[in-house]
């Protein structure tokens, strides 16, 4: 696993409900993602800009386990499931610290993008080679 993220469930982040919003759970999950991004290709959003390839996402799917409440600590870890030849497959688990429960589970799929021609792009062959190490050492685990 790969442990991306931290936050925090600021009262204002809450639905009149008292607990974490749907919206928020996205915020998260999305912050999330450039951090996973970033360990399993090396890439960071800054690259998008500078070499014109970056991420779209095309699919998630989430699920709600728990509650989070205004003053939970949240941590979102992520594993590379899948490798495609442009895309890439990640499931995304945000845990409640302190509770050991996990609050949800998003997996989401991902394509690589050229920002200028405005299409899928295969992954480039040493973000693959990275990430097949990674898929490897997942494995062994």
């Amino acid at each position: 696993m790969i442990a991306p993220f931290r936050a925090v469930a600021h009262p204002w982040l809450c639905d009149v409900m008292g607990h974490l919003t749907t919206r928020y759970y996205m915020a998260m999950f999305d912050d999330a993602s450039y951090h996973a991004l970033n360990a399993v290709f090396g890439w960071s959003g800054s690259d998008a800009e500078a070499t014109g390839t970056g991420f779209v996402d095309v699919r998630h799917e989430l699920d709600y386990e728990a509650e989070v409440r205004a003053g939970d600590l949240l941590e979102i870890n992520a594993r590379l499931e899948r490798l495609g030849g442009k895309s890439v497959t990640l499931v995304y688990d945000m845990m409640i610290i302190g509770r050991d429960q996990r609050a949800a589970r998003m997996t989401a799929v991902s394509v690589c993008f050229d920002t200028q021609a405005r299409q899928a792009v295969s992954l480039p062959a040493d973000w693959r080679a990275r990430a097949e190490r990674l898929l490897q050492a997942n494995a062994q685990d």
